[in-house]
């Protein structure tokens, strides 16, 4: 029997990258898996379609979480599919949308970049806590830019992760009583298109080269970390951060 066999995990901006591969993973471990997207519909029938490939079972959902109306409309489009208890939560959607320095910032884009990657994260939690229980698990993804302020022009998307990463400390504390553990994965460089549109291949070929195991970390590697922080094998982990930057940076 698959460890998370009759599970129900939401993964939002689960579509593609370590989205897909984290909805990927999930599923081939027994979970039936909400696909939450905005902007990606190909990418994430995509990933539907090779989650049913397999034997799984998923659906896809479109909702712009910076949207507290479409947050509950993905609420009610889960409960429809599967019923109004979950048990995994993972808060991985998020952007850069673009690299600006601090005399470009304008407040449009300091909304646009908070609302997606920390509001989302806080009323997501919001909406779904209720339908978590004992031993279920919430894990959202920071990244090692909280840690280091980010390349250039990313201000504002470490800051943000910056406020998962803390957030993700207290919801441990508040939500530990009620069983629920939460959790935040860190990623440093990742081979995605995240990469692809807003980092130099010159500069990731350096970050790379400075990296102790001397390569880019791969989606899945992302999504096998997320897989045991759901699972029954972390039941006494909560509240960490947990750096994924093969040796870049450490505690």
């Amino acid at each position: 029997m698959s460890q998370f066999e009759g599970k129900i995990a939401v993964v939002t901006g689960g579509a593609r990258d370590i989205g897909k591969a984290i909805s990927m993973q999930l599923a081939k471990e027994g979970a039936k898996v909400v696909v939450n997207y905005y902007s990606s519909e190909d990418a994430a029938n995509q990933t539907v379609a090779e989650i049913k490939a397999i034997g799984g079972e998923a659906i896809a959902v479109k909702a712009d979480l910076s949207n507290l109306q479409e947050i509950n409309e993905l609420k009610a489009k889960t409960i429809e599919a599967y019923g109004d208890t979950i048990d995994i939560l993972v808060n991985n959607a998020g952007g850069l949308f673009a690299r600006k320095t601090l005399g470009e910032l304008t407040e449009d884009f300091y909304d646009l970049v908070m609302d997606v990657n920390f509001k989302s994260t806080v009323f997501v939690m919001q909406a779904f806590e209720p339908m978590m229980g004992e031993g279920s698990s919430i894990i959202n993804l920071s990244s090692l830019a909280a840690r280091d302020g980010g390349g250039g022009g990313s201000s504002l998307y470490a800051s943000s992760k910056g406020a998962v990463t803390t957030f993700t400390r207290a919801m441990a504390k508040e939500l530990g009583p009620k069983g629920i553990r939460v959790n935040a994965i860190c990623p440093g460089l990742i081979a995605t298109k995240f990469h692809d549109d807003f980092t130099k291949d010159e500069v990731r070929s350096m970050v790379a080269g400075k990296t102790p195991v001397r390569r880019e970390g791969k989606a899945e590697e992302v999504a096998d970390l997320v897989v045991y922080l759901a699972s029954d094998k972390s039941t006494f982990v909560t509240g960490v951060n947990f750096d994924i930057n093969g040796g870049l940076a450490f505690s």
